[in-house]
């Protein structure tokens, strides 16, 4: 059976392209296309679909006071198209928060060479959507200013030195990693993560993060030594690694080729923490499609790691974890409010 998509987009012109490209995939058909919150509102009711395709913009109620209201009241799986601008970044961000599962940015028509690919990508979120679990915002009680008193301090990784934390998320990794963090003490452990994004989002991404955790969350520049009481984002578009010089752990980017489809990847990120760190090292494996990520952490934990699976139950996408899991890599498997604590209860009191 087909997987039914309703289109919302202001723009009659995108409606037709969107509609265009989503049929061209043989297990996906377009049951309709509203220009409004108040059209999308009666077609989700008369058509039920499966899928729905949300663009920002719209002219009375926006997309995000669209999706807002739909969470609380019909949550379903959203999948949002709009403009990698600055303040797109930021408002596709805040939809992630709201519940939509993923994003993808509006076709640019006059770039043809790549629709086709863009129509491949577009049908993997909307398969992936399909199998997500839509999660209602749970408007958590964060940390509105948290103190940044606490000074990065450096952090030793020879061999009386500390272990590092290296993680990995895609489909449903913003809010995924958000409560990780929440959990993590300013003076935590150093925490490199992959969340497969975009180039524009993920310095957007790390500084949402900084504002609302107690560590100090940066987007990786390359060059950096992990440091105490740090959280390190990849760069978009860039692949994230570490190599150890004597008792200082290196972070590294390149734009090497895409590994799993991706760049950055989380299995550059977790074999790079496999040969630089072994039993020094904590890999922790979240929610997202596909399979990026198994391999390195099965690597980690060849090489004396302790690892960690976000459990199904908790995942948007029981993807990635699930690969992990299949193949014997991870170790240990907990919901995702949980994980901090078990992987702190692996470091000394003062990291906790």
């Amino acid at each position: 059976m087909s997987i039914r998509v309703l289109v919302v987009d202001d723009s009659v012109f995108m409606q037709k392209q969107l509609r265009r490209i989503i049929e061209a995939a043989p297990d996906i058909e377009v049951v309709g296309t509203a220009g409004d919150a108040h059209a999308a509102r009666d077609m989700l009711l008369a058509l039920k679909p499966d899928v729905l395709t949300l663009d920002v913009q719209m002219p009375g109620m926006n997309g995000l006071e669209f999706l807002d209201r739909l969470m609380r009241k019909r949550p379903m799986p959203v999948v949002m198209v709009s403009a990698f601008t600055q303040e797109g970044t930021e408002t596709t961000l805040r939809a992630l928060e709201l519940g939509a599962v993923d994003f993808i940015a509006k076709p640019r028509i006059e770039n043809l060479q790549r629709m086709d690919e863009y129509g491949q990508e577009l049908a993997e979120k909307i398969r992936a959507a399909k199998s997500a679990r839509p999660r209602v915002s749970a408007r958590s009680k964060t940390l509105a200013s948290p103190s940044k008193a606490l000074v990065a301090r450096p952090y030793p990784v020879g061999a009386a030195g500390g272990k590092v934390i290296f993680l990995g998320a895609s489909t449903g990794g913003t809010e995924a990693i958000k409560k990780v963090l929440l959990g993590m003490p300013a003076n935590c452990p150093p925490i490199l993560i992959v969340q497969h994004m975009p180039e524009t989002f993920s310095a957007v991404f790390a500084a949402n993060l900084d504002r609302v955790c107690r560590p100090l969350v940066r987007e990786a520049q390359g060059g950096e030594t992990a440091a105490e009481g740090v959280v390190y984002i990849a760069k978009g578009n860039h692949h994230m690694q570490v190599k150890k010089e004597g008792d200082r752990l290196l972070i590294e980017l390149a734009q090497t080729a895409p590994v799993n489809g991706h760049r950055p990847s989380v299995d550059v990120l977790f074999a790079s923490a496999a040969a630089a760190m072994g039993r020094q090292a904590v890999g922790v494996i979240l929610t997202g499609m596909g399979k990026d990520g198994a391999q390195g952490l099965l690597s980690m934990r060849r090489a004396g790691a302790r690892t960690f699976g976000q459990d199904e139950a908790s995942c948007v996408v029981y993807g990635m974890p699930r690969e992990a899991f299949q193949i014997g890599a991870v170790e240990e498997v907990a919901d995702v409010t949980q994980i901090a604590g078990r992987v702190l209860a692996l470091f000394p009191v003062k990291n906790r």
